[in-house]
């Protein structure tokens, strides 16, 4: 069992355990927590009704944030070598082809995001391996695989994140950090929700949406009312 730290069990105290909070009221918490020496990052956890075995079933996708994260980025870009230099003017820490994608193969995976033109994803679909168990591969459906790899990298680096189930039925989101305002927080938590509701499978039966909570780096989730 994880030991929690003195101040981890003092943030806890100001949760009431299984109630459900409204989304303005849980921010409002998170912030009036003891704080730490980082800028904590905030994010939400959502428990859904899916199946993550059937693949009919699997939510994915990408989400601009109306504040964005607060977080900067780590974005290459596979592209030819025009695009390339596009991408790294909009802000890519590294975009090129055949050697980008021989420094990945070789386990280098010191970035956030990829971003991929579809020409090269012959060659990138070969980095599933090793992109694949970190959640990284290049997807249409994620945004982050476009011709237009410039804009795609300007996106990401205002604020859009990639959103993906895990094996638990699971999807968390980076929603911004503590030092956003809480008008920010509420907004970009209420629009991350109501974008993974509008994301809902066909085949999905029943409730899709089963919990939502809200959680600091450092500190205790909170349950919120859907």
């Amino acid at each position: 069992m994880r030991k929690r730290s003195k101040r981890y069990k003092e943030c806890e105290k100001e949760v009431t355990k299984d109630k459900y909070y409204k989304v303005e009221d849980a921010v409002a918490i998170l912030k009036s927590m003891k704080k730490v020496k980082f800028d904590e990052s905030v994010e939400v956890a959502l428990k859904l009704g899916v199946d993550p075995k059937k693949s009919d079933q699997l939510v994915r996708g990408a989400y601009s944030l109306p504040h964005g994260t607060g977080k900067k980025l780590k974005i290459i870009v596979f592209a030819g070598e025009d695009s390339a230099e596009k991408a790294k003017n909009a802000g890519a820490f590294e975009a090129g082809n055949e050697e980008l994608i021989k420094k990945v193969k070789g386990g280098w995976l010191d970035f956030d995001v990829a971003i991929a033109s579809p020409e090269l994803m012959g060659e990138v679909g070969k980095l599933g391996k090793v992109l694949g168990p970190q959640g990284k591969m290049p997807t249409p459906k994620s945004g982050t695989v476009t011709k237009d790899v410039e804009t795609a990298v300007k996106e990401f680096m205002a604020g859009k994140i990639e959103l993906k189930t895990d094996s638990g039925g699971n999807l968390h989101g980076l929603v911004g950090k503590l030092s956003f305002s809480e008008k920010d927080l509420k907004e970009n938590i209420e629009g991350f929700i109501k974008h993974i509701i509008s994301l809902r499978p066909t085949s999905v039966k029943g409730n899709f949406l089963l919990n939502a909570s809200v959680s600091s780096t450092m500190g205790p989730g909170l349950m919120i009312g859907i």
